[in-house]
Formats: structure tokens, sequence, C-alpha cells
């Protein structure tokens, strides 16, 4: 068993994507919900980019790193927040991960609403898996609780 925490790095065709979904959200066009995420880089101060798909759930906002422990999520531990754009519409918030045993009800939600896009990161876990099998999962997949300051 590998002791490195979980991550799936997207392939070119996959970056290309994001980047062109990131310049849509950037530029007003949102696909289905998405958002570009700018979160401060841990080491390097600067901006870092990317799109992503916020997930409302009773009442509250999550993102959800379908690809694992990535970058954005590393960045996201240490500046505990972010901002969210579409166009011009700019939202800035606080971060609070949750710990995996919060994740099922979330990830379950997250993926029926967004599978179509990421199973494939998710190891065969999918929307109708087991309360077991997305428990085992969600150690994998880091969530985190936004919240938009005024």
């Amino acid at each position: 068993m590998s002791s490195s925490p979980y991550y799936l790095q997207g392939s070119r065709f996959t970056i290309r994507m994001n980047s062109v979904i990131g310049w849509l959200a950037r530029h007003g066009f949102s696909l289905k919900g998405t958002a570009e995420l700018s979160v401060r880089g841990r080491r390097s101060g600067q901006l870092q980019r990317i799109p992503v798909n916020p997930h409302p759930y009773e009442g509250a906002e999550y993102l959800v790193s379908a690809r694992g422990h990535s970058q954005w999520v590393r960045n996201m531990r240490a500046a505990g927040g972010g901002e969210l754009r579409v166009g011009r519409k700019m939202r800035e918030f606080t971060a609070v991960e949750l710990p995996d045993e919060e994740k099922l009800p979330v990830l379950r939600a997250y993926l029926e609403k967004w599978g179509w896009e990421v199973n494939q990161y998710f190891k065969g876990v999918t929307a109708k898996s087991t309360d077991e099998e997305l428990i085992a999962a969600a150690p994998d997949h880091p969530v985190f609780r936004i919240t938009v300051k005024p």
C-alpha cells in the first residue's frame, strides 16, 4: 500500500480542457455551475487558478477534490480560503476541511450531480455505491466547506 496520498494528475488533454473551462468561467460562462478557483500558492505566494464545481448541499457550499490531494487542495489547506469567480462576480471565502467521517452525504450528493464528469477519478465508486464504499473512498477525496465573506 502506498504511503503517498491519492492524487491523479491530469492528462495533457485534461489540463488543456481545464484551461479552456477556467477561461470560460473567468469570462462569465459557467458550464453547469463551474467556477474558477483562485487560491494562494503555499510556496510561491502567487494566485493559482483552476476550474472547480462548487457544490451546494443542505444550505452550505462545498469544494470536492475528485482527483485527490491535488496542488489546489494543498494550497487551500495552507491558505484557509480563496476566491471563486464567474465573470465579474467574485466571491471571496474561507474554507474548512471536513474530517473523513463527515464526508459521506456530501460525496454522495456530489457524485449524483457531477458523477458524469468525475466518476473516473473515484476508482469505481459512484453515487449508487454503498455507504461503506463511499466511506472507504473518503480519505482520497478532500472536501472543504466554504463560507463566503460578506
